[in-house]
C-alpha cells in the first residue's frame, strides 16, 4: 500500500502534459471588430471645417482692410464701388464668424449654443450676398470675354469659399446639437470618422419633380425673346439689328461665335442649368449613365452636383426674386418704370425684359435649390458602424 505523502509529492513533480501538434500553426488574430479604418482627412470634416473657417475669416478681414486702406473699391452695379466703410464692416463680420466658428469646438452652456448657433445664422447670409455674381461671371469667363475686374473676381471667390465653410461649421454644429453624427446626421455609436455607406440611386419624388419642372418653365419667355433677337427679329421694343449690333460690339470670344449662328451664350448657360437641374431629379445624376462611357455604371461624387447647384442656385434664386419683385412694385405704380436704356426704345419694353429675367433665373434658382435639397436627402451617406467595418470600407465615399 502506498503511503499517501509520497503518492501526493508524485503528483506534485509530474509535469504538465502537453497537447501541442509538432506541425500545428497558431491561428491568426482576430480582427477587433471595435476598430474601423478612419476615412480620408476630407471626409473628416467636421473636425477641421470650424478652425478652416476660422482661418478664413481672418484672412478675409486682412483683405478688406487692406482695400479700405489702399482705396480698393470691388465693383459693384453700375459704375459704383464699395466704400471703404462697407469694407471695413465686411471685415468685422468675417472677424465675428471667426470667433463663432472657434466656439463650436468648445463646451458652452445653453445661452452660449444659442448664441452661437444664431450668431452663424445671421453671419452666413450677411458674408455669402456676395456671391450673386457667380452665375455672371462664370458666364463670363466660359464665353472667353475675359476678367472685368479682377478685384472683384478674387472677392467673389473669397465670399465663396467663406461661405461653403461657415455652412458645413452651421450644419455640423446643429447636428451635434440634436445629439447626431455631425457628418452624416444620424443617431449611432462611436465616432463619425470611419467609412460611408452610400443608398442606392433613386429619383425624387413626383411632387418635387411637378415643383421643378414648373419653375424651369419661367425661363421660356427669357430665353424665346433673346433668341427673336439674334434671329433678327423685334420684341419688346427692342429691334433685332439693334441688338445683334450690340452683341458685335460688346460680346467677344466664344460668345460672338455663338451669336452668329443665333445661339445666345446667356441662354446655353441656362440649358448648362438645366442639364444640372434634371440630373439632381434622376437616376442618371447619382450613377454614370451608359453614354459616359469611361464612368459608366460608377458612383457620382455626391458634391459634384451639389456644389454648383447650391451656389448657383442661392445667386440666381436670390437675384430672381428681386428682379420680381421689383418688376411687381413697377406693375403696382409704387415704383416708377425705368427710362429707356441701350437697346430699349421705351421703359415698357425694359420693364417687361426684368419680369421675364426674374422670371428666368428665379425660376431656375429655386428648381436648383429644391432639386438639390431632394438630392442631398436622397444620397445623404451613413456612417457604417464600427462592427462591419470591412463591409464599409468599399463603400467609402464623399
Amino acid at each position: 500500500m502506498a503511503h499517501p505523502a509520497r503518492t501526493a509529492d508524485a503528483h506534485e513533480q509530474a509535469p504538465p502534459p502537453t497537447h501541442e501538434p509538432a506541425h500545428e500553426q497558431a491561428p491568426p488574430p482576430r480582427p477587433s471588430p471595435t476598430v474601423a479604418h478612419p476615412a480620408p482627412w476630407w471626409r473628416r470634416w467636421p473636425a477641421w471645417a470650424p478652425r478652416a473657417a476660422a482661418a478664413w475669416g481672418v484672412a478675409y478681414a486682412v483683405v478688406q482692410t487692406l482695400w479700405a486702406a489702399t482705396a480698393t473699391g470691388v465693383p459693384l452695379a453700375g459704375n459704383r464701388h464699395s466704400p471703404a466703410a462697407l469694407q471695413l464692416l465686411l471685415a468685422a463680420l468675417a472677424l465675428a464668424a471667426a470667433g463663432a466658428c472657434l466656439a463650436t469646438t468648445r463646451t458652452l452652456g445653453p445661452r452660449g449654443r444659442r448664441a452661437t448657433a444664431g450668431a452663424l445664422a445671421v453671419l452666413i447670409p450677411a458674408l455669402g450676398w456676395g456671391t450673386i455674381g457667380l452665375p455672371m461671371h462664370f458666364v463670363t469667363l466660359a464665353s472667353g470675354a475675359g476678367v472685368e475686374s479682377a478685384t472683384s473676381l478674387a472677392n467673389l471667390l473669397l465670399v465663396t469659399a467663406g461661405s461653403a465653410l461657415l455652412t458645413l461649421v452651421a450644419v455640423s454644429y446643429r447636428r451635434r446639437l440634436r445629439g447626431s453624427c455631425p457628418r452624416c446626421g444620424q443617431e449611432h455609436p462611436g465616432a463619425g470618422d470611419g467609412p460611408l455607406a452610400h443608398p442606392p440611386a433613386t429619383t425624387a419624388p413626383r411632387p418635387t419633380r411637378l415643383a421643378a419642372y414648373l419653375l424651369m418653365c419661367g425661363l421660356l419667355p427669357w430665353s424665346v425673346v433673346k433668341t427673336v433677337w439674334l434671329f433678327g427679329g423685334d420684341a419688346i421694343s427692342v429691334s433685332g439689328e439693334a441688338w445683334q449690333d450690340e452683341v458685335e460690339s460688346e460680346a467677344s470670344g466664344a460668345a460672338r461665335t455663338l451669336a452668329t449662328v443665333g445661339i445666345d451664350v446667356t441662354v446655353l448657360g441656362a440649358l448648362l442649368g438645366i442639364f444640372l437641374l434634371l440630373g439632381l431629379l434622376h437616376r442618371w445624376g447619382q450613377v454614370f449613365p451608359r453614354w459616359t462611357l469611361p464612368l459608366a455604371g460608377r458612383r457620382v461624387p455626391r458634391l459634384l452636383p451639389l456644389i454648383p447647384a447650391w451656389l448657383t442656385g442661392f445667386s440666381l434664386a436670390l437675384y430672381g426674386t428681386l428682379l420680381t419683385a421689383g418688376s411687381l412694385l413697377m406693375a403696382a405704380g409704387v415704383l416708377p418704370k425705368p427710362d429707356p436704356d441701350g437697346v430699349f426704345t421705351s421703359g415698357t419694353g425694359l420693364a417687361w425684359m426684368v419680369a421675364f429675367g426674374g422670371l428666368a433665373f428665379g425660376g431656375l434658382g429655386w428648381g436648383l435649390l429644391i432639386a438639390a435639397r431632394s438630392y442631398a436627402a436622397r444620397t445623404r451617406p451613413r456612417c457604417v458602424p464600427a462592427t462591419s467595418s470591412s463591409t464599409g470600407a468599399r463603400n467609402q465615399g464623399s
